[in-house]
Order: structure tokens, then sequence, then C-alpha cells
């Protein structure tokens, strides 16, 4: 089954390579979509793949990596679009 989801994520997210490891983690699990920083300092999220990897990769969103600091993760579940052809930084 597939899902597509979108979040923001809060905390110290930008200037850590948070994206550049979120496009990584989501090419590792097949997931497609992008990921962007904000004005705000929040970090945006638009994804969508198999219901264990998407899983699996919000519980990476929630942890990030050792540099960030990740103090808030809203997430909400869409219905699947199949519209992404891979996981893109955008800017």
């Amino acid at each position: 089954m597939k899902q597509r989801f979108h979040a923001f994520i809060s905390g110290r997210v930008q200037g850590v390579s948070f994206r550049a490891n979120t496009r990584n983690v989501a090419t590792n699990l097949d997931i497609k979509g992008w990921v962007r920083n904000l004005r705000d300092g929040r970090v945006e999220v638009m994804a969508e793949g198999d219901k264990d990897k998407i899983n699996d990769f919000i519980e990476f969103l929630k942890t990030g990596q050792d540099a960030a600091m990740i103090y808030k993760v809203d997430v909400r579940m869409e219905g699947y679009k199949g519209e992404f052809k891979d996981f893109t930084i955008k800017f």
C-alpha cells in the first residue's frame, strides 16, 4: 500500500545538513518527493512511498541526525498521487 505525507519539522534543522541527510535516507528507502528550508527556520517535506518505508522515514524525521535537534514534527497524511520521480532538495 502506498502513502503520501506532508510534514513540517521544527528545531535546529537548517545549516546542519538535515536536507541532504533527509534526501539520502529517502533515496535509500525508495521514497519520492522533496525537502526544503522555510524562512521561519523549519524544514518542509512532501513524500510518497510504501507504507512501511514511509513509517521508517517519518521516524528518521523525528530524530534527524547527530547535528540536528528536532523539537516538533507535524505530519499530515494525504492521498497517494504518484507524482514524484525521485527525492529532491528544493531551493
